[in-house]
């Protein structure tokens, strides 16, 4: 009685101190874009550090060496690397915005070699982008092994692997190869990751994953996205058969080695398939990854048909990366993310689970936890569909790399704070002197009027009240800054070349940052303007406007039969029982 209570308490812990392992990424070709750019999309699904950081450029003595943290994006906080559950990273190696004073300092699993000049980058929970335009998105998948960091044997997971790539390359390929030179050199903890990486020129999907819990190294597998497709990842490994001496496809030394010894392949069997090989399914059910890739391809190619009912998590139903039907934009992209399967036969704005009002988030209890520790909330057996807008997103961003511009114009990030569907994205530049500093506040035990996350995620929750009716302000306000921000955007750039071609690099920096700075000041301004709108607007339940106040909003008929309207108290008799 008293283990089984133990185990019960000890997986309930767990559930809630384990890491969201939900992000939705892609990557777009340039020649499936609409003006010639390279685009990475990241979504972060999990209520913890939400702050996106600029990390400005370093310059390094000799002999420097650089600290390697803990990660609890890896595989939850773990007190004994100091920092605390709502922020990630408290250091003062990182510049300004990690420095958090009054909370333990994280503590190094080890230290690298530090060169002597470090790039701006735009930091998350896992990189995002560097003043050269290089880029970087995530996903987490189920790996057959996650080892747990050990110094001297494994201090390396994908957020600081993409911390060191940002701070020392300008290309795809090159990061590529020193996060695969630092995972053989300095072992590799944590789950299995997918790390989108892209330049001006081209994007790459690179894979990694653990393989021994008491080993010293990791396997990784990189493959090439065609200039004119469109690919998805959503916590699945993606690359499937391993072509050796390929152009468009790198890997580790080690990775047919480790799969025989381990039995995870025989060569017998033909190409060595990644996904099967070193991938465990899917995370919590089937279809929480596979949903997402059939939506998120069938939206940018409805033309492909593709089925929404495949024969198993090993599917090849779903191609490694397909041409979109037309050339997507920042706005496309990011459409997708903002899906909830409306309209197909999953839609979660219907049925009773959404409530009267359309609501289409769906709470999963410990689902957030990494699998095989998660526990379940209720004995029943059931699932809900994973959309890829859920309610539990800290952030969300579209990267565009842009070959034409210089480098510190190219790169821009557009940034969505909380969930997409109710996010407004605004552009941040690694090459600018700087970000926001509503941007670069988030603490999800803090009410913060100052922090662009507050905000959004205060009206996010609030809209799920009147979700239909809410949504509908909300996508006002969300066209007018975007359309606004977009439309500004080519003659600002424009003013910061010619500020550039005269050799006003300062000034340059200098346009970009206040065009990214007065973006966020006036949406943060207005974002509560419009809580305070939703609130007067329907208090209490009614509509209440200047044409009436208390004007009747009701529930649908649909739902009120559903939910035993009928049989309410429409008589003194007693009802006969049933």
């Amino acid at each position: 009685m008293k283990k089984t209570l133990l185990a019960a308490m000890t997986i309930a812990v767990l559930g809630f101190s384990l890491p969201a392992v939900a992000c939705t990424t892609t990557i777009t070709g340039k020649n499936a874009s609409v003006d010639g750019s390279v685009m990475v999309s990241h979504t972060d699904d999990g209520l913890g550090d939400a702050r996106v950081v600029y990390v400005p450029a370093m310059d390094h003595k000799p002999g420097t060496m650089r600290p390697v943290f803990y990660d609890t994006a890896a595989l939850g906080y773990m007190p004994q690397w100091g920092g605390s559950e709502r922020h990630r990273l408290i250091t003062d190696t990182r510049g300004p915005g990690y420095d958090i004073k009054g909370e333990p300092k994280s503590i190094p699993l080890g230290f690298i070699p530090q060169v002597p000049h470090t790039y701006a980058y735009i930091d998350a929970n896992y990189g995002v982008m560097n003043e050269h335009q290089l880029s970087i998105g995530e996903c987490t998948d189920k790996a057959k092994v996650h080892p747990e960091p050990e110094p001297g044997k494994r201090i390396f997971y994908s957020s600081e692997l993409s911390r060191v790539a940002l701070e020392r390359c300008k290309t795809a390929r090159e990061a590529i190869r020193l996060m695969g030179d630092l995972i053989a050199t300095y072992g590799y903890y944590g789950t299995g990751e997918t790390l989108l990486v892209a330049d001006p020129d081209e994007g790459w999907v690179m894979e990694m994953a653990g393989y021994d819990m008491n080993g010293t190294g990791g396997v990784w597998v990189a493959q090439r996205v065609p200039d004119d497709c469109y690919f998805v990842a959503a916590n699945q490994f993606r690359i499937r058969d391993i072509r050796e001496n390929a152009d468009d496809m790198m890997h580790s030394p080690n990775i047919f080695d480790v799969a025989k010894a381990k039995g995870w392949w025989k060569p017998e069997d033909g190409a060595l398939d990644w996904t099967a090989a070193y991938g465990d399914g899917e995370f919590h059910h089937p279809y929480y990854s596979l949903r997402r890739v059939w939506r998120a391809q069938s939206l940018a190619a409805p033309s492909l048909n593709l089925p929404a009912w495949v024969d198993g998590p090993l599917t090849r139903a779903y191609p490694f990366a397909i041409k979109p039907d037309k050339k997507l934009s920042v706005l496309d992209v990011f459409t997708i993310h903002r899906d909830n399967y409306e309209g197909t036969e999953f839609d979660l704005t219907k049925g009773l689970a959404a409530g009267p009002f359309g609501n289409p988030n769906r709470f999963e209890g410990s689902a957030e936890a990494v699998a095989d520790k998660e526990g379940k909330l209720t004995p029943l057996k059931g699932e809900f569909e994973r959309p890829l807008n859920i309610y539990r997103c800290a952030y969300a961003y579209v990267n565009q790399s842009r070959k034409w511009l210089p480098a510190p114009i190219g790169g821009v990030t557009w940034l969505g704070e909380d969930r997409p569907a109710t996010s407004v994205l605004f552009p941040l530049y690694a090459g600018g002197s700087g970000i926001h500093p509503s941007v670069q506040k988030a603490d999800v035990l803090r009410f913060d009027k100052g922090s662009m996350w507050t905000t959004f995620n205060f009206v996010a929750n609030y809209a799920m009240l009147k979700y239909s009716y809410m949504i509908t302000d909300i996508r006002t306000e969300q066209r007018r800054f975007e359309s606004r921000a977009f439309g500004l955007q080519q003659g600002v750039e424009a003013k910061a070349l010619a500020l550039r071609e005269k050799g006003d690099v300062r000034g340059a920096h200098r346009v970009l940052t206040q065009y990214s700075e007065k973006n966020a000041s006036e949406l943060l301004a207005a974002w509560w303007k419009l809580q305070e709108s939703l609130y007067i607007k329907y208090n209490d339940g009614y509509l209440n406007t200047k044409a009436g106040i208390a004007q009747a909003i009701f529930y649908p008929a649909e739902w009120l039969k559903a939910v035993g309207y009928e049989n309410g108290p429409t008589s003194y008799e007693k009802p006969a029982a049933k």
